[in-house]
């Protein structure tokens, strides 16, 4: 598991990315690699901890705890350290469907959860996952491997999103006909339209899917399920349906002035920026742009720090980030231990770029919106802020918010973006299947298991879970893929 006291030897170092200054030019990923003999040092670094935390996927308080695939982490950290890269994607690939994706937007829980970290500075997991995959493309090890006994047996996907590409693939290479619906004009499902450019350039995802077609998985686009085919036909003609459509339905928020123009939610932002960026490099202008505008930002998760680094890119005028939150510690908690989850502050890529433009961080904590103010033509140009105040309530031990009397104040603002997270699937579909929902409106199966209320339809990834990570939803899709095989075939051999 690495070199012996590599830990002692070798510091941690990551690949080093470009100024904010630059990255803001394009809609380019910014990082520059390790070289490979970086990497292996960085792999020697991981322990023998004899309790490998990293790879463990538990939930602590609530939070992920180790990676959610069970990666074999030490495993192939050890096979980096001694230059055998092929051994080492084989066995990342025991358990991980997409180290593509993985390795360029998972938080790393696995890095969060490192023996190493405890003391010191954790092993770089993700990046040795991201030199063994680009390793492996550049090399020929990760080509297309098409089964060599088919089952006869018919599997459509609905959705093409994390959990529904890993449902898919693991299908397939089991030997059954693999058919993916998605409503949108392109693969990827939150990969491509949720995830900005920057973040995971959409040809990475492109290189996969053709290579899942070359293996035999079937793609339809353009077809919204459940509309423009009905759900019932999909049913009759398949063996088993798996739905994996997400968590679609964006949280809104209820305040004055909510219906005036230049208020729109988050993910239709970032849609609508990278199908320009793809159809036209932005050349259509078919996107809701940022440029000179005031924009304000509601949420402080991931989706808003997008939003930060897409507006900036557009070439925003300022750029504000509201979060009802208090602001978190810079240093892990006495009550936050190792090796739960850091629930520490962190300053995003979005977050870096806003600094870099604006010269101050764009995130003010406790406010919220109180009220949008209309010009004369109906567009939004200001809001009414207000601060916002948590105390515990004595009987149930929660902490309760309220607003901080006389602390309002004006802001101008063009554009509002709302990423205030998703509630769940859309109606439309669960009802089309007729399957059940639980007061979350995710829908309802039994613990653990994956089958739906209706006979042959299962549901994976945040349309079952809510919202979650991308790590989290490829698990749900190699679980669910795991129970249809079963339950086509009798038993499976998936892992």
């Amino acid at each position: 598991m690495g070199k012996l006291k590599g830990f002692l030897e070798y510091n941690r170092e990551v690949s080093s990315a470009a100024s904010p200054e630059n990255r803001i030019k394009n809609f380019n990923e910014f990082h520059t690699p390790l070289t490979r003999d970086k990497q292996r040092e960085q792999a020697a670094r991981c322990m023998d901890c004899g309790v490998p935390f990293c790879q463990s996927g538990l939930l602590l308080n609530g939070m992920a705890s180790g990676c959610p695939l069970n990666n074999l982490i030490p495993e192939w950290n050890d096979f980096v350290f001694n230059g055998n890269w092929k051994e080492a994607f084989l066995r990342l690939k025991k358990t991980s469907s997409f180290p593509e994706f993985t390795s360029r937007v998972c938080p790393a829980p696995c890095e969060a959860a490192c023996t190493c970290g405890l003391n010191g500075s954790p092993v770089t997991n993700k990046e040795n996952e991201y030199s063994i995959i680009e390793y492996a493309y550049a090399n020929g090890y990760a080509g297309p491997n098409p089964p060599k006994v088919r089952t006869g047996k018919k599997v459509a996907v609905i959705g093409s999103g994390p959990s529904g590409l890993a449902a898919a693939d693991q299908l397939n290479k089991r030997g059954h006909n693999v058919t993916v619906y998605e409503r949108n004009d392109r693969i990827g499902g939150l990969l491509m339209y949720g995830i900005p450019n920057m973040k995971l350039e959409k040809h990475i995802i492109d290189r996969k899917i053709n290579i899942m077609k070359q293996e035999g998985v079937e793609f339809i686009t353009g077809v919204n399920v459940g509309v423009d085919v009905p759900a019932q036909k999909i049913i009759d003609e398949y063996d088993s349906v798996i739905l994996a459509c997400g968590a679609s339905n964006p949280r809104d928020i209820n305040v004055p002035g909510r219906e005036l123009k230049g208020i729109m939610f988050a993910v239709d932002f970032l849609t609508e920026t990278t199908k320009s960026l793809l159809n036209s490099n932005l050349q259509d202008n078919n996107y809701t742009s940022a440029k000179d505008k005031n924009v304000i930002i509601i949420g402080g998760g991931d989706t808003g720090n997008d939003c930060v680094g897409t507006s900036v890119r557009h070439g925003a005028k300022s750029v504000l980030q509201l979060e009802m939150m208090p602001k978190l510690p810079d240093t892990r908690a006495e009550n936050n231990p190792w090796p739960e989850w850091p629930r520490v502050c962190k300053t995003d890529y979005g977050q870096e770029e806003a600094i870099a433009v604006f010269g101050h961080d764009p995130r003010v904590y406790q406010t919220t919106v109180k009220e949008f103010i209309s010009d004369e033509n109906g567009n939004v140009c200001k809001a009414i802020l207000v601060k916002l105040s948590f105390t515990k309530n004595d009987e149930t031990g929660r902490m309760q918010m309220s607003e901080v009397e006389g602390s309002e104040y004006i802001v101008d603002v063009d554009l509002v973006l709302i990423a205030a997270g998703f509630l769940g699937s859309q109606q439309y579909v669960t009802d089309a299947f007729g399957v059940e929902v639980n007061q979350r409106t995710n829908v309802k199966t039994e613990s653990g298991k994956y089958q739906t209320n209706v006979d042959k339809v299962f549901v994976a990834g945040d349309m079952h879970r809510g919202q979650s990570l991308v790590v989290w939803a490829i698990r749900e899709g190699r679980e669910v893929a795991k129970e249809v095989d079963t339950a086509l075939m009798g038993y499976s051999n998936l892992a």
